[in-house]
């Protein structure tokens, strides 16, 4: 039998606490200590060391290790893992800035060592479903996608905005389903609730293929809201990554005798399907394919570079909301390929 892989984690915070509980009885993998210099506030360590440094957990001999710590200290913490030939998988967003992406894919790759970001939207139910589809050719042409995250202010959030917190979810949600990149954006961004950092932001984009992207987020509702829609020739593809479901309404086209109208290649309403689908936790599926990564099985994860493409097009997102224009981005080969 394959020895088991040797996991850390660094970082007790709200995410790390789900990590630590999902790394404890992951097959294949023992979870071996956590770091945390304010230790174990909430009893979520799973029984492991709770270490004060990361070159403590390092000396236990990990093989990989999550790091679930503040968005401004992923750099820090992801460059000393590297340098010690440790694997890791990197809370989204990867670095809070894009010099710091780069400066983490050159340590990792430089080293061939397995990293990932964990862009968790990949391993929802329903955005898996929604990306086989549109890879199979169900919905045709791709039109239009169209997110719309919202909710109340996550209180454990204080070093970036919520373009950086929340954005990069559907940032990288369109890319990975779609197959395709940004290629420009145009933004507008409000602070309403007395940070410095924005609150809400409302962006346009358009994708290589054509493809128009709208993104409405904000932590400013007392409404929560995960949506995602898909429109092409065929229809609608409608996902809710709440409840994990999936519906695809069709576009029953017809045909018209009127000869004003026949210019126009209208669409009209269809069947409407909810897709029976398994659901899965996402975390533990996110974690099953990075340990797969990591013994070198195949594995979809978010790489490091379709992590630092993310952050490259949040950075466009708040220029553009900064300078009132249109950013344009220019496409990197084979970031979001499939």
């Amino acid at each position: 039998m394959t020895k088991p892989l040797r996991a850390g984690l660094v970082g007790l915070g709200s995410m790390g606490r789900h990590h630590a509980r999902v790394l404890a009885g992951l097959d294949g993998v023992d979870f071996v200590g956590v770091v945390d210099p304010m230790g174990d506030k909430f009893g979520a360590a799973q029984g492991v060391p709770v270490l004060n440094t990361v070159e403590e957990l390092i000396a236990l001999g990990v093989d990989y290790t999550v790091v679930a710590c503040p968005t401004h200290l992923h750099e820090e913490v992801g460059l000393a893992l590297a340098d010690a030939g440790v694997c890791a998988l990197i809370e989204k967003p990867v670095a809070d800035t894009v010099e710091g992406a780069r400066r983490l894919v050159e340590a990792f790759e430089s080293r061939g060592l397995v990293a990932g970001v964990g862009h968790i939207e990949r391993c929802n139910p329903a955005l898996r479903s929604l990306r086989a589809r549109l890879e199979a050719g169900e919905l045709g042409d791709v039109y239009q996608v169209v997110t719309r995250r919202q909710g109340p202010f996550p209180h454990r959030i204080a070093d970036v905005g919520v373009v950086k917190d929340l954005a990069t979810h559907d940032i990288d949600l369109t890319g990975w389903v779609t197959g395709r990149q940004y290629v420009s954006i145009a933004a507008h961004t409000v602070s309403k609730s007395g940070r410095e950092h924005e609150d809400m932001v409302s962006a346009v984009g358009r994708l290589d293929d054509g493809t128009m992207v709208n993104h409405l987020v904000n932590w400013l509702s007392p409404l929560k809201e995960r949506f995602t829609s898909v429109t092409g020739e065929r229809g609608c593809f409608i996902a809710d990554t709440l409840t994990a479901d999936l519906t695809f309404h069709s576009n029953a086209a017809v045909t018209t005798e009127w000869e004003a109208l026949q210019a126009f290649r209208g669409v009209s309403e269809g069947d409407m399907i909810r897709y029976a689908i398994p659901k899965r936790e996402p975390l533990q599926v996110e974690h099953e394919l990075f340990r797969d990564a990591v013994l070198g099985e195949p594995a979809d994860i978010c790489t490091l570079r379709q992590g630092m493409r993310t952050v490259e097009v949040a950075a466009a997102v708040l220029a553009s909301a900064t300078n009132g224009g249109t950013v344009h981005i220019d496409p990197v080969e084979h970031v979001a390929a499939r």
